[in-house]
This record gives structure tokens, C-alpha cells and sequence, in this order.
């Protein structure tokens, strides 16, 4: 048997940089440059949101430069109980952090009782800390609430952990099983006569997995490979348009990994289902089975039985754990009535 583990290639740590950020069209808020241009190349790196109110009085522990520091109506009404030595001088040492950016969010009390830009004008010491240390300073038409749940979505997306995995995934029965095993196992033919059967074809040969809290790995195809499969002797098909669009998606969940390799007499594998295996993608352990392949199994009905089964465990019904448990208790009973 091929013991040989599926290539992956780990992908350097994601990041973006402000100017990316204002520019990306997946955020669904409005933000607008109001100063420091000077710093939009700097990099965010964290997927998590600071409020700054306690920098604000001297305390910096746990302020990150990587992250995104928000200024809603708290930060905002307590500058404006200082007078302005006392805010620029506390600005000034915020700013001097290095942050990647700052976002004043619109002033929560009301439409109607201030203006997107009262915020940020009524503290001119912003502005000219953000100038003075190339600090983006932003402003958002929306309220803090709201910026800082467009925020996370945006930033798990593009900063969401990366890896490219050698394999096949397919949605088998809502079930997203990603195929495994050295090359000319058969992971594609599985892939091909899966989709015949009325299944979904995700990804060939290079699946892109990247990780969504809280604990959750998903699957894509590389751009150029989208909705492409190779099987040789055939060549390369483009499953979307032999097929159609509900023989494909473009994204899914790895529920299973099911790895093929080759049958061999001398190995013994799991006959009674009650071995747990698993893979570890991205720090998140995901089932696996590990299944020979000889001429003459049907493996599409095995895989479509493994998702079914799948789909069982989760809902709490174990076979192989449940046939075991009745006869450990038919075979106790048995032993009580003989004495």
C-alpha cells in the first residue's frame, strides 16, 4: 500500500494592505480617506477589530498595529471633554504606534442630530495626528456596529488561512467529500462518474482550503483549474459545460476525507467501521477513511455510502459503535441467564 501523505503547500500568512481595503468591493460599507495617504501601503494582518477607548488614557496594553482601531461616539465624546493640548498630546501617542489604520464610524445617536463628518471635524487633533504620522484616517457613513460586522466578514475572507491541497472535492449528498491518494488512484474517474450520478463537482488536483471560524475548513478550485477535471484518455473537461451549473459548486465544506490507495493483501485494513482517523487541515481535525481500491469495486457507491454514513454520525447514529454496544449487551445477557 502507498503510504505516501497528499502534497500540501502551505500559503504565507495573508494580509492586505489599507489601500486594498478601501478599494475592495466585497466590504458593503462606505469608507473615505480623510488622512494620512501617506500610510494606505501599510498592512493589516489581524481579522479582529480594536476600540481604542482605553489608549486613549495611557493604557496601550494589547494594542496591535496589524489591527484595524475603530473611533466610535465613546472615543469620540471623551475627546471631546479635553481640551486641546491634552487630546493632541494623547493622539500624538496613540498615532506614534504605528497604526495600519484608524475609522471613525458616523455618530451613533441619530440620523438627523449630527452629520457623517461631525465627528472627526470636531476633533481637528485627529487629523493632524494622522497627518503628522501617515496614519490612514477614515471615515465610515455607517455606525460603529454595522462598520465593525462588514469589517470581520471582509477580513475573514481575505485573511482567512490558507492551503493548497493535492486531491479532488466533490458535494456528495451535501457531503463534502475531498478525494485523496497518490496520482492515477482513479480520484478523478470518482469525481466524473459521481457528478453522473447527479453529484457536484468543487475541485481537481489542486484545492484551495482556507480556514472560517469556529473551526471549519473549506475547499475551492485554483481560478485557472475552475470547473476543469482531467481524466486521462479523455483529456481535459470542462465539467460545467457538459453538464451544467448544477453539476457544479464553486465552494464547500470539507466534511471527509476519504483517502484511495492501493488494495494490497498484506495490509489489513478497518473491516468493522469502529477505527477513528483523521486529517488535520489548518489546525481542524476532519474525518478520514481510508479505502483499497482493486478492479472491481464500485467505488462511486462506496464514496455516495461513506457520505451517507457521514451524514448519520452527525446525526448522532453510529452503525458499527451501535452494533457492537447490542452485542456486548446480547452477550452479557446470554452470560447472566446461563449462571
Amino acid at each position: 500500500m502507498n503510504e505516501e501523505a497528499p502534497r500540501s503547500v502551505p500559503v504565507p500568512r495573508a494580509s492586505m494592505t489599507v489601500r486594498a481595503l478601501l478599494g475592495d468591493p466585497g466590504l458593503g460599507v462606505g469608507l473615505e480617506l480623510v488622512a494620512g495617504e501617506a500610510g494606505l501601503d501599510r498592512i493589516i494582518e489581524s481579522t479582529r477589530i480594536q476600540k481604542s477607548g482605553l489608549a486613549l488614557v495611557g493604557h496601550f496594553h494589547g494594542i496591535t498595529s496589524s489591527r484595524i482601531q475603530i473611533f466610535g461616539q465613546t472615543e469620540l465624546s471623551f475627546l471631546h471633554t479635553l481640551d486641546a493640548e491634552d487630546r493632541a498630546r494623547k493622539l500624538h501617542d496613540l498615532f506614534a504606534r504605528e497604526l495600519c489604520c484608524v475609522i471613525v464610524t458616523r455618530d451613533a445617536r441619530g440620523e438627523g442630530e449630527s452629520s457623517p463628518e461631525a465627528g472627526y471635524r470636531a476633533v481637528p487633533e485627529l487629523v493632524a495626528a494622522a497627518e503628522a504620522s501617515g496614519t490612514p484616517l477614515v471615515r465610515s457613513a455607517s455606525r460603529s456596529s454595522v462598520t465593525i460586522t462588514a469589517l470581520h466578514a471582509l477580513l475573514d475572507d481575505r485573511l482567512a488561512p490558507r492551503v493548497r491541497l493535492h486531491g479532488v472535492l466533490v458535494d456528495v449528498f451535501g457531503v463534502g467529500v475531498l478525494l485523496a491518494g497518490p496520482s492515477a488512484i482513479g480520484k478523478s474517474e470518482c469525481a466524473l462518474d459521481l457528478v453522473m450520478r447527479g453529484h457536484r463537482f468543487v475541485a481537481d488536483d489542486v484545492v484551495e482550503c482556507d480556514y472560517r471560524p469556529p473551526g471549519m475548513i473549506f475547499g475551492t478550485s485554483a481560478l485557472l483549474l475552475r470547473h476543469h477535471l482531467e481524466v486521462r484518455g479523455l483529456g481535459i473537461l470542462n465539467v460545467k459545460d457538459l453538464f451544467g451549473v448544477t453539476a457544479i459548486r464553486e465552494r464547500k465544506r470539507i466534511d471527509v476525507v476519504i483517502k484511495l490507495v492501493e488494495w494490497s493483501k498484506d495490509v489489513e485494513y478497518d473491516r468493522l467501521g469502529l477505527e477513528d482517523r483523521h486529517r488535520t487541515i489548518l489546525g481542524v481535525k476532519v474525518r478520514e477513511l481510508v479505502i483499497p481500491v482493486r478492479p472491481g469495486r464500485d467505488m462511486s457507491t462506496i464514496i455516495e455510502v461513506a457520505a451517507r454514513n457521514e451524514l448519520l454520525k452527525n446525526a448522532g447514529h453510529h452503525a458499527a459503535k451501535e452494533f457492537f454496544g447490542n452485542l456486548e449487551g446480547a452477550l452479557l445477557g446470554g452470560g447472566r441467564r446461563e449462571r
